[in-house]
């Protein structure tokens, strides 16, 4: 099978839209091939073993270092899509090639990419919902959760630096939103009411928070496995290349 080609993008927009959030509109005539339904999807940003965008100067057998991003938005009239990066500082252990590039990132600054990946939708039957996300997961909750039936109830718990970083959500009006700034995922969650009827799971956080989120779902309410997502989006102290190999790890051990 013919390898998949990376996609030229160009940056045609970037804005601070919290103090820890930044946001960046990616375009390209590529993502004219992007099926309808991709938010929420991941793609791939691509750079040299540097750090540099320009992987053109790669050797020919040399693979780019690959990090990975939600489309929080697409765009299909102007072939475009809206990516979201958690702002680090430099000395932050988290911030890597890519958190560095988008706090630099100018209008007309070229990028390539890979994807868009495949989503695992949610099961939008269910009679309630549990959404859970941390700050690098709120693009891909924002995509979610636009998607849930109007008449949709249950919760959807956001972990954030500060409050100057809530974001309005397109959420249907039974949807309790809290926004977490005092106290972790793992403590905030139980305490909720859990609701009757079938339930929907979508978690996606730290490693060690969403471990805690498996332990509670999966285990202390017994949530059927087809009807959660769960994932971790990073790991504190460790390289999103040293989270890979954590997180390959875990599934093998645990599912």
């Amino acid at each position: 099978m013919k390898k998949p080609q990376p996609k030229a993008a160009k940056v045609s927009n970037t804005t601070t839209i919290t103090p820890n959030m930044q946001r960046i509109t990616l375009e390209s005539e590529a993502f004219a091939d992007f099926p309808d339904d991709c938010e929420g999807g991941y793609i791939k940003l691509l750079f040299d073993p540097q750090g540099s965008t320009a992987i053109e100067n790669l050797e020919p057998d040399a693979r780019p270092s690959m990090r990975t991003y939600t489309i929080r938005r697409f765009m299909p009239q102007q072939n475009a899509i809206e990516v979201d990066f958690v702002r680090h500082t430099c000395d932050d252990p988290q911030s890597g090639f890519a958190a560095r590039w988008a706090m630099s990132a100018q209008v007309g600054d070229g990028i390539q990419i890979a994807g868009p990946g495949t989503i695992q939708n949610m099961n939008l039957q269910a009679e309630w919902f549990f959404m859970v996300a941390d700050m690098t997961a709120l693009p891909a909750l924002s995509a979610k959760i636009r998607r849930l039936p109007s008449d949709a109830k249950g919760y959807a718990v956001i972990q954030i630096e500060s409050d100057a970083d809530k974001q309005p959500l397109d959420a249907p009006d039974n949807m309790q939103i809290t926004w977490l700034t005092d106290q972790s995922i793992a403590q905030a969650v139980p305490k909720l009411e859990w609701l009757e009827g079938e339930v929907s799971v979508w978690c996606a956080c730290e490693f060690d928070s969403m471990r805690a989120m498996r332990q509670y779902f999966r285990n202390d309410r017994q949530v059927e496995r087809d009807n959660i997502y769960i994932s971790s989006y990073w790991k504190q102290g460790v390289t999103e290349d040293g989270h890979k190999v954590i997180k390959r790890q875990d599934m093998e051990q645990n599912g």
